[in-house]
Order: structure tokens, then C-alpha cells, then sequence
């Protein structure tokens, strides 16, 4: 048994919010993820897919996901499964916390194999498919 204490949590910052990975492959898991997103208010996260399914449960806020063309209103004590290779958008006004599980490796890609105008520097270019360091 692998026990990570709160202090060992790893925390990833991105534009658009903070990732702490409580387990993963590379913290004592071997094969799944789990998370918290806590993305700040008036945020548009980027287009993009997973290659693998992942489960949200939100604890605090609201947010809207564009599923592949479906808008979806999710808040505190929602849970939201995102299949794998669905084009997805999560956009919050107040922002939210929420926690979050999938497989590890788990690549996150660009559906169209184009790079997004302002992509961050964590984001996958063009056909590239990238491991989210949360993920990792």
C-alpha cells in the first residue's frame, strides 16, 4: 500500500487554473490518475480530446461543456463522464473545483490536428498528442 501524504501532492498551474495529482504512475499508482482541477472564474479551456475515458465529479462551482457539440451544465455534486476521443470544451464564469480520475497514460490531443490560436505551452501541437503532467 502506497500512502501520499498532502504535502507530496504535485501541482501544476496553467492558464487556466491549478492540477494537483493526488496519485498517478509516477506517485505511486500504476495505472490510474486522480486529481483536482480547481479552474479560476471567467476561464475558456482549450479544444481539445483525450484518448481515454474520464470521470469529474464537481465539488464546488458551475461550469459548461461543449461535448462534441452538446452543451452540458454541470455544478457541485454533479459528475460528468467524458468518453474518450470526444472533442470536448469546459467554460466556467465562477470558476469550480473538481475532482477527477482516467487511465494512466492518458494523451490529450487536438481533434482537428491543428494547433488553437493561443495554445498554451502545455498544450499538444498540431498532431502531437501530449501526457498532461497531472496525468503522468
Amino acid at each position: 500500500m502506497t500512502v501520499i501524504r498532502d504535502n507530496d501532492a504535485r501541482r501544476t498551474e496553467t492558464p487556466n487554473g491549478v492540477m494537483t495529482t493526488y496519485a498517478s504512475p509516477t506517485q505511486g499508482a500504476t495505472a490510474l490518475a486522480l486529481w483536482r482541477v480547481e479552474m479560476l472564474a471567467d476561464r475558456k479551456g482549450p479544444v481539445h480530446a483525450m484518448d481515454t475515458e474520464q470521470i469529474w465529479t464537481f465539488l464546488a462551482g458551475t461550469a459548461t461543456v461543449d461535448l462534441d457539440g452538446e452543451t452540458l451544465t454541470v455544478g457541485a455534486g454533479d459528475t460528468l463522464v467524458l468518453p474518450a476521443d470526444v472533442r470536448r470544451q469546459i467554460i466556467t464564469a465562477e470558476g469550480f473545483t473538481a475532482v477527477v480520475t482516467s487511465p494512466s497514460p492518458s494523451y490529450a490531443y487536438n481533434p482537428d490536428a491543428v494547433t488553437p490560436p493561443g495554445a498554451c505551452d502545455l498544450a499538444p501541437r498540431d498532431d502531437q498528442r501530449v501526457l498532461p503532467a497531472w496525468i503522468a
